[in-house]
């Protein structure tokens, strides 16, 4: 019993010794080993593979750097002593988007040229022009002009700022009331117009 049976008594302590560490690692291995075939089970139903706790849907990344493509229009504004008219065509100028008047607004003849009236006309255009996808606008400004007269009327201050306010990105603002080289006459005779 003295050295022969030592060493192998000491060899079996080592193996015991060695199974609980075996057993540990099958315990760690085993959870994994578990959830493979429920995942081949699924695969082979055909069924949809549930996301794991620990896997959450990959967020949305949004590359900021790339500007929105705008699209733009242009806002024809005849102001006029009497009415505002507001024309809001593609930038041909060929296909009108909204058209919208002082007259559409009020019921009064004598307000149709108020910038009352002009402000909620550009905020009814500026509406009708963006549910159809337009995101920016190039500003006409056109008085009477020709015999008539040149300046614009009180309507045509009160159309930009609507458009302004209404999210509208604006472009470029111009006049483009029509200047006579030469004309016919005048109305209103030698002595102008007796009021």
């Amino acid at each position: 019993m003295s050295e022969k049976e030592k060493p192998k008594e000491e060899k079996k302590h080592e193996k015991d010794a060695e199974k609980p560490k075996a057993e540990k690692k099958h315990e760690h291995t085993e959870p994994k080993k578990e959830g493979k075939p429920e995942e081949k089970k699924s695969e082979a139903k055909g069924d949809e593979k549930a996301p794991a706790a620990s896997e959450a849907p990959a967020p949305i990344v949004v590359d900021e750097r790339k500007p929105m493509k705008r699209r733009w229009a242009i806002a024809h504004v005849f102001s006029s002593k009497n009415d505002t008219i507001i024309t809001i065509t593609d930038v041909s100028g060929a296909e009108t988007i909204a058209r919208v008047s002082g007259g559409m607004i009020v019921k009064a003849d004598r307000e149709e040229g108020s910038p009352y009236a002009a402000m909620q006309a550009a905020i009814q255009a500026a509406t009708q022009a963006k549910n159809k996808g337009i995101t920016g606008v190039h500003i006409r400004i056109r008085a009477p002009g020709g015999s008539g007269s040149f300046n614009p009327g009180p309507g045509a201050q009160a159309v930009v700022r609507a458009l302004a306010r209404s999210g509208l990105r604006i472009g470029k603002i111009e006049d483009v009331t029509p200047i006579p080289t030469d004309s016919t006459k005048r109305p209103g005779g030698r002595r102008g117009r007796r009021v």
